[in-house]
């Protein structure tokens, strides 16, 4: 029952060529969860493409480059859904198979949503499983080829916010340590991220940390303001008609990152709006070219 369920999953991540490596994100109880019977659905959406919510149980999902092409890097991805569900393909699968072009081994984050039936602090949920990735990336890195020096972390909307709050809060583990490996992703790749949870900038707080948000915790997970110096390198995308993510978020975090001398890139397309993938009709540029020109650069200068 197990395998097959693991053959629909792979299914589903859009990777009908060849089966992928699912793997279970715990071995065991996830700290500060509460028991729950899996609930997890997919659905398709307007696309065709799968929808996932209700995880419960998260999962890391492989794609590996050919070994000949394999530069070490890695990319951790965290697919966006409004904090609703994840949208597994084009923003997971497609620019997992992308970067293996490019040599990078990718790995699909299938996260926990916030939720208050299955976790014992929604906050940190998304985020603690984010961390996981992290660390189960570096504890595999001979078995998957991978410099654990070079693990970067990407995500889109909602899971934006998910891989900035792993580059603004990994000195607090909300995850049983293990080989005292470190949970700072190397850099980071936002794509119409949401960043902030201040009511100026975005209407996600609710979603994010419950119905009645304290200030003192909108402050503290606004990634935003928790910029420092250590911050991870990042590159951000969005477009400026963007009508679900308001385009701040995206200026605001960059300004942020200048303002600590840290070093990051932003594009802007004129149009685009939300949830465009690797590809923005809008225009004839592509972002994942920039990406891969920025991704060069900074993994040569980081060696």
């Amino acid at each position: 029952m197990k395998k097959t369920l693991l053959f629909l999953l792979c299914f589903q991540l859009g990777n009908l060529s060849s089966a992928q490596t699912v793997v279970p994100l715990y071995n065991g109880v996830i700290p500060y969860s509460k028991p729950i019977v899996n609930r997890e659905r997919s659905i398709p959406g307007a696309d065709g493409h799968p929808r996932i919510s209700k995880v419960s149980e998260p999962t890391l999902t492989v794609f590996l480059p050919p070994k000949e092409k394999a530069t070490g890097a890695a990319m951790i991805i965290c697919p966006g859904g409004g904090f609703a569900h994840l949208t597994v393909v084009s923003e997971g699968s497609d620019i997992a198979k992308l970067l293996n072009e490019w040599g990078v081994a990718a790995f699909v984050l299938k996260y926990r949503l916030p939720d208050d039936s299955i976790m014992q602090q929604r906050e940190i949920g998304p985020l603690q499983d984010a961390q996981r990735a992290i660390q189960l990336v570096r504890l595999n890195a001979k078995k998957w080829n991978i410099d654990p020096k070079k693990v970067g972390i990407m995500g889109f909307s909602a899971g934006g916010y998910v891989a900035a709050a792993s580059g603004t809060h990994y000195k607090q583990s909300f995850i049983d340590p293990e080989k005292k490996i470190s949970l700072r992703p190397d850099f980071m790749v936002l794509a119409y991220p949401v960043i902030s949870l201040t009511d100026s900038l975005s209407k996600f707080a609710r979603s994010v940390l419950g119905p009645n948000p304290a200030p003192d915790k909108v402050i503290l997970y606004s990634n935003e303001l928790q910029v420092n110096k250590d911050t991870p390198p990042t590159f951000l995308v969005q477009a400026k008609d963007d009508r679900a993510v308001d385009v701040r978020n995206s200026i605001y975090f960059y300004n942020a990152l200048q303002k600590n001398g840290v070093r990051s890139e932003i594009h802007l397309y004129e149009k685009g709006g939300h949830g465009f993938g690797i590809n923005n009709k809008m225009s004839q540029d592509k972002w994942t070219d920039w990406l891969k020109v920025w991704m060069k650069d900074y993994l040569q200068a980081s060696r």
